[in-house]
């Protein structure tokens, strides 16, 4: 195991809820009926195996996925269920794909309070900003940093809390990584 995801992996044990924010793998440039349509590209494919097999590894299966009904989310969604099995429970949703933070907000509003790793499964901008607004003090300033240029595809910001995911607020989560696809290798 790469010594990022070992230690990202060792640190979140020490917290009782795990939230992975995941934007979506790579892409297509174009979908037969626009921007909702963009399948992945052979690129994305890997890519999302390749998380999959490292958070597989670090022991971060989610428990529950949220994911944005646009097609390349879905996708993604579909690469990262082949390595997880099928105990992980999925819910699309068209507001992860077009209704900004407040979707992810109502998402973790909604989770249940035994819901241990929950990932959120979307696009940029919204991933990063999210990062941002629930990122404690407790992170480190320069993984908070690294969100102002955004999230790559397939990257994953792990945030950690003792606190349910329906009791997050604004900087509830502790920032333990921002990796890129390059990270689970």
């Amino acid at each position: 195991m790469a010594s990022r995801m070992s230690k990202t992996a060792k640190k979140a044990k020490q917290y009782d809820h795990v939230l992975i924010l995941m934007r979506h793998a790579k892409a297509e440039a174009t979908g037969k009926n626009g921007d909702y349509d963009r399948p992945l590209a052979e690129k994305g494919l890997k890519q999302a195996k390749k998380v999959a097999k490292g958070l597989r590894e670090m022991k971060l299966v989610p428990e529950v996925i949220d994911c944005s009904a646009a097609l390349r989310a879905r996708q993604t969604c579909g690469r990262l269920l082949k390595v997880f099995g099928d105990k992980t429970q999925v819910d699309y949703h068209q507001s992860l794909y077009d209704g900004g933070l407040q979707a992810v907000f109502d998402e973790l509003a909604h989770a249940k309070d035994k819901t241990r790793v929950m990932m959120v499964l979307g696009h940029e901008p919204t991933i990063s900003i999210c990062g941002q607004w629930l990122a404690s003090d407790e992170s480190k300033a320069d993984r908070i940093d690294m969100l102002n240029l955004g999230v790559q595809t397939a990257g994953v910001l792990v945030l950690a809390s003792n606190k349910p995911f329906n009791q997050w607020q604004l900087h509830d989560g502790v920032l333990l990584a921002v990796m890129s696809p390059m990270d689970f290798e």
